[in-house]
């Protein structure tokens, strides 16, 4: 499934590719999709083709195309503090995304049939906390997996804001999916080979939009062949945040306001770079020669034998111009994190700032 968009040499060209095709439409998606590296999720024997808009499998890891995850993302209207159960979470990918727009007080849960998958996504999203600069540009929610056949959740568990489904949903199961839902809740999920988005409207209203034509694997039916029964999937518990938590996500929080307004004032005085502009050249053209001839029209060029020489010449002067001219300050900083800058350069006990970055790497 995919193919829709041209491939990119990197992420954000692929991001670019799917903006420009309208399968990314808010800005909101388009933070997320550019925060997380795709690359990021594939093995690294495989990783020349995660820029090309293709579902990608190897064993039980498996990645839907990202036309496919641009569509989910923007039909789940997510908003900070909702609350997400990803069903099929796989490695991880879709649910860090989400977890960007759901801010610090949101939900963020996950559901994956294979164990192994499970250890591969909180790898992944180890990665990420530790090693990506995105991590501190927002606040971020969690994700929490669990393992079990996502058709045997536990009847008593909460109901979420927002469902996604990763594999086709036979039509017999449609009601136990809608019943995960809140009331104004979405659930986004493959039905009968269309992704399918239903809003539940009142305890029994729902309203039900097709979005466009899928191909996906299908749920796995639950297997009681060894016990007899079903083994309930039990969701994590909707936790409540330390004092000490919620301290640091005001502290980070009061940081990134002070440094947005630092920014702006810079900008504001003029000391931004002026432009630089490139001196057009005017070249040469040749002369054409039209001749009308019994309602025929004959077109031929005349050419100066000099003219080649002096097109040459002109190229090669307007390229050593080119490298003349172009400035080192030019070339593309390395980004900084300031955010990072500001904790250590605080009047702070050093445990005390590493737990402000989480610990991470630099």
């Amino acid at each position: 499934m995919g193919g829709a968009v041209s491939a990119g040499e990197d992420n954000d060209e692929l991001i670019d590719n799917l903006k420009e095709a309208q399968y990314i439409r808010t800005e909101l998606v388009e933070q997320a999709f550019r925060a997380i590296d795709r690359a990021d999720y594939y093995l690294e024997e495989f990783k020349d083709n995660a820029y090309k808009d293709l579902a990608w499998k190897h064993g039980n890891i498996h990645l839907s195309a990202p036309c496919i995850y641009s569509e989910v993302m923007e039909a789940l209207d997510l908003q900070p503090g909702l609350s997400f159960l990803n069903l099929g979470s796989g490695t991880g990918y879709l649910s860090s995304m989400v977890g960007l727009i759901l801010g610090p007080f949101g939900v963020n849960h996950g559901v994956e049939l294979h164990s192994d998958v499970i250890e591969y996504a909180k790898q992944k999203l180890d990665f990420f906390i530790k090693t990506s600069d995105s991590f501190d540009k927002f606040e971020f929610c969690e994700p929490s997996f669990v393992t079990g056949n996502c058709l045997e959740i536990s009847p008593d568990c909460t109901q979420y804001d927002r469902v996604y489904c990763g594999a086709g949903v036979q039509k017999e199961h449609e009601d136990y999916m809608k019943n995960l839902l809140k009331v104004g809740g979405i659930l986004v999920m493959p039905l009968e080979e269309k992704l399918t988005k239903i809003t539940r409207t009142g305890p029994s209203a729902w309203e039900t939009k097709k979005i466009l034509a899928v191909s996906f694997a299908p749920l796995i039916q639950p297997n009681h062949a060894d016990s007899g029964k079903s083994r309930l999937v039990h969701l994590p518990p909707v936790a409540v945040r330390s004092l000490q938590d919620l301290a640091r996500i005001a502290i980070r929080g009061t940081i990134k306001k002070i440094i947005h307004q630092e920014t702006m004032s810079k900008s504001g005085n003029g000391l931004k770079n002026p432009p630089r502009f490139k001196r057009r050249r005017v070249r040469r053209r040749r002369m054409e020669t039209i001749v009308f001839l019994d309602k025929e029209v004959f077109a031929s060029r005349i050419s100066n034998p000099s003219d080649d020489n002096n097109n040459s010449e002109e190229m090669e002067e307007e390229r050593h111009e080119e490298e003349e001219t172009k400035p080192s300050e030019l070339k593309p900083d390395p980004p900084v994190n300031f955010l990072r800058e500001k904790v250590l350069s605080l009047p702070l006990p050093d445990p005390l700032k590493y737990y402000l970055l989480y610990y991470r790497e630099k």
